[in-house]
Formats: structure tokens, sequence, C-alpha cells
């Protein structure tokens, strides 16, 4: 499907994108909430049942050993547990991660990636395709709220709001069993299926990193410009925190991801961004928009990151946006 058709559909319905792959870790115990927020980014213990966030695990030098987001829900018999759900390939990587740093706190976590389907409903009305799946009104939902629905009255789903692609977007994650039921009420409503490669325009225009191509384990957490979504400035000590802190209140941040604008051939992806022949940069993601053109993702540094300021990168003109995210 063309481009121009994927953004017709996300502007007056819905597309549905099969994310199972996404990573799976659920996390409970008595000191579950403590254990996750001394190791992460996000106000762990201050978060209630039914809210969530994004959220960044990293090492002591606030590089980012996962990333994804965090939700806080109710298991059977009013037990309580988080969820962090993770790019593709990530969930094993934060498990060792948490068994490297679990000592004495009462917690425990598991994978359940393998356990269940998860699609992504995306687009402007999204909202009013989940209500007919469940049948009901769909309340209003804050970006990483979520709540427990039935979907066609006999599939148990965990309904979050999540909108990496720009566009209002709910994922809905229930066990493996029910995905050809889940499948049929898709076709019933049709909803056409699409690969997240197609949308793959819409998330550079969101600003929306991607891991192991905009981020990686070698990632400065503050470098990402998503401080505002992922990092609590009120909680107390945690790993990482350090530097974190540092980089904000001494404007140490030596580069950022930014949005750009792109004109002519930029070469093979990672491409250096220049400045009157200086490296100044990296370009990490490009795609073709619709209605923008060749758009992409890229770290510049802090002297030429102002929007306006034009680069270049092999044959290409580039011309810095902005910021992928405002703090």
């Amino acid at each position: 499907m063309k481009a121009e058709e994927i953004l017709s559909f996300l502007e007056t319905g819905a597309l549905v994108v099969d994310e199972s792959t996404r990573g799976k870790v659920e996390v409970f115990g008595p000191e579950a909430g403590l254990f996750l927020h001394n190791l992460s980014t996000s106000d762990i213990k201050g978060m209630l049942v039914g809210a969530g966030g994004e959220v960044f695990f990293g090492n002591s030098r606030a590089r980012a050993v996962a990333w994804g987001s965090i939700y806080h829900v109710l298991l059977s018999q009013g037990r309580d547990a988080y969820w962090i759900d993770l790019p593709p390939g990530q969930a094993s990587s934060l498990m060792g991660h948490l068994d490297r740093h679990l000592i004495s706190e009462q917690a425990e976590f598991s994978d359940k990636t393998n356990g269940f389907c998860q699609f992504h409903l995306v687009g402007n009305k999204s909202r009013a395709c989940l209500e007919s799946l469940v049948g009901e009104a769909i309340p209003s939902l804050d970006p990483w709220q979520h709540m427990e629905r039935t979907l066609g009255g006999r599939v148990v789903a965990h309904i979050r709001r999540r909108d990496p692609f720009g566009y209002e977007g709910y994922d809905l994650v229930f066990q493996n069993q029910h995905t050809e039921a889940v499948q049929s009420l898709f076709a019933d409503e049709k909803l056409l299926k699409v690969d997240e490669a197609d949308l793959e325009w819409a998330r550079v225009a969101a600003g929306t990193p991607t891991w192991g191509t905009d981020v990686n384990q070698d990632t400065f957490i503050s470098e990402l410009g998503r401080n505002s979504l992922a990092v609590s400035a009120t909680k107390g000590c945690y790993l990482g925190q350090e530097p974190i802190v540092m980089a904000r209140d001494r404007g140490q941040i030596g580069k950022r991801l930014s949005r750009l604008s792109i004109e002519g051939e930029v070469g093979q992806l990672p491409a250096a961004l220049k400045k009157e022949g200086k490296e100044v940069g990296t370009l990490t993601s490009i795609a073709s928009h619709p209605k923008l053109g060749k758009i992409g993702l890229g770290y510049v540094r802090r002297a030429w990151w102002n929007p306006g300021e034009e680069l270049s990168a092999e044959m290409g003109r580039v011309l810095v946006q902005g910021e992928a995210l405002k703090e």
C-alpha cells in the first residue's frame, strides 16, 4: 500500500499493526515498585494502579540499558504488578539487568513475551474502532493510561494508550490462544493490517526513536530529548541519576536527537552530518513522508541544533527542524 493511502487511513480511520514481537516483562512482589524505582528514571513509587509512563533503565553512566513503557496493573486476588513493554529482543537484556541488581528486595520478574499477542490500533478514529470492538464507550485516556476490557464479548485484553506514530493509538495485549478470534474481529470491523515498516515515515515525523537505529546501549539518556516524558525531576536517587542531573543543571548535553528535512542523497545510514566539511552530527533514520517529503532523525551537536541550520550529508542538503521532542 502506498504511503498516501496509509496517510488517508490514519487521518480518517484506523489501522492495525502486529507488534507481538515486542518484549513483555512482568515484575511483582511486595517491593517490586521500590526495586524498579531505584533502577529506573521514572517515579515508580508514585505510580498508581492504572497509570503508566515511558521509562529508561540505565547504567551508572546513564547509558540506556533498556527503554520502553511501564504499566502498574492489578492481577488476580487484588495483587498488583508492573508490566514493562519493550522493543523486540530487549526483554532478555532487561531481565539480565534486573537480575544483576536484585539483592535483598522482595521482587520477582518473568519474561511474558511468548505468551501474549500484541496489536497496535492507530489512527484518528482508533478510539471509535476500539469502542466497536469492545461494544461499549471507552473513556478518554491520556498517553500511557490503561485499562482492561473484553473484545467481542469473549477475549480479555489489556488496553494501553500509546502514540509512537504521532496519531492516537492503543495497544491491545491478550493471551496467544485468542489471536485468531481477535483477528476475526478486526476483519469484521474491516480494519486493515499494515507492517511497522509501512509506518516508518509516521514514526520519524513523530520524532519517535527506534531501538537499534536511533538509540542503543551506548546512548546517553538525556541526548534523546525525552526527559519530560521518561525522567522524573523530583524522585530520589536511582542508578544513572548523577550524569542526568549534572547534564541538566550545567547544560552539558553535547548533542541531541533532532528532526531533520532532507534533499538529495545521503548515502548509507548512519551517515555523518557536516557543516563546512566538519562533522557535527549523525543521521540515524530517514523516510519519505507523503506530505513532507524526505525526513529524518539524527543527533546534532549543540552549536548546530537550532531550527533552520543547514547541514550536509553525502550529496544531500539537510535542514534542522528542531528537537525530536520538546522538553
